[in-house]
């Protein structure tokens, strides 16, 4: 397993590309929750989320290994990550996305230096491709969480809530393949045991909810969760452990909950977050964390959102406060 040195040798790699993202309050939905509130605001991150962290730690090893390519299998997040530092360390990247990408991912992939691949509609069509492409180029195939690098550079994450929100009683974070919060439970939990760290899955994308009921990674079928940043199905094998170890809870919210949290931090906060990133917020609000009268980042992991599909994100919010 990662441990906090890991996280803070990660820091030092990484802040000469990421930024330090601030740390946002909303008077209105504290005050709904019953807790003070605050956003880990990721999504004002470089590539517009935090898996920038995980990508620059991880290809600038690449990098110190003599890769002369690195490729990544993702439409989303990690594809524009991995494009970028791939970019600005002089590196060809090629991004396998599925065919049926959405060309808005596509562009953002391409304007960060990608070389954009179609394969296939599953990661388990994409993710061979991707690794054969790396040996094929002598490069390094460069994997969205499950990977101690990774892990390593997202939970800076966690390093930053410390050192920005004093005396934290709870953070949450939302969970995919768990490389963001295996990473910030790492740091925090090594740092300060005394914080509660809280995890969120869709209702319909529980795979890590049962992975730790079972007490072994679970698999589940394909979702068409709305937060697709968290449309994994089963828990990453370095990242699961780390979760095994250190995780206080994790909650379920439903799709209605997570269009009303998007929906009130856009038009109250006017920000603009992922549905991945609004399952934190809808956590808070739906009183699932068991909290109140406490200190409780929610970590808003990015802000890249398809304004084609914005409509179905929105609820009426008048009668929720």
């Amino acid at each position: 397993m990662i441990t906090l040195k890991d996280v803070q040798t990660a820091r030092e790699n990484i802040n000469d590309i990421t930024r330090v993202t601030p740390v946002l309050t909303s008077e209105l939905l504290s005050e709904m929750c019953g807790n003070q509130l605050y956003f880990k605001a990721e999504h004002l991150q470089k590539t517009g989320s935090f898996k920038i962290r995980g990508a620059t730690n991880r290809v600038k090893q690449a990098a110190l290994d003599g890769a002369k390519h690195v490729t990544a299998a993702s439409s989303g997040n990690h594809g524009q990550a991995v494009s970028y530092i791939a970019n600005q360390l002089h590196i060809p990247a090629t991004i396998v996305v599925p065919v049926d990408a959405s060309q808005c991912k596509i562009n953002a992939i391409e304007s960060y230096g990608g070389k954009i691949e179609k394969c296939g509609t599953t990661s388990g069509e994409r993710l061979p491709r991707a690794k054969y492409i790396a040996e094929e180029k002598n490069g390094v195939f460069i994997p969205p969480y499950d990977d101690p690098f990774i892990m390593a550079g997202q939970g800076t994450v966690g390093l930053e809530i410390l050192d920005q929100i004093k005396d934290v009683d709870a953070v949450v974070v939302p969970v995919g393949g768990g490389g963001l919060i295996s990473g910030v439970l790492t740091a925090i939990k090594e740092s300060n045991p005394k914080v509660k760290i809280i995890g969120v899955e869709p209702e319909i994308a529980n795979d890590t909810y049962l992975s730790l009921k079972k007490g072994k990674i679970t698999s589940i079928p394909a979702t068409t969760t709305i937060a697709d940043g968290l449309r994994t199905n089963q828990p990453g094998d370095l990242t699961f452990p780390v979760l095994q170890k250190y995780l206080d809870d994790l909650v379920l919210v439903s799709e209605d909950e997570i269009k009303q949290a998007f929906s009130l931090v856009l038009e109250r906060m006017k920000q603009m977050i992922e549905p991945s990133s609004a399952t934190t917020v809808a956590a808070a609000l739906s009183g699932k964390l068991g909290l109140k009268g406490k200190r409780v980042v929610t970590v808003i992991s990015g802000g890249n959102v398809d304004l084609a599909q914005l409509p179905q994100f929105i609820v009426s919010i008048e009668n929720l406060w």
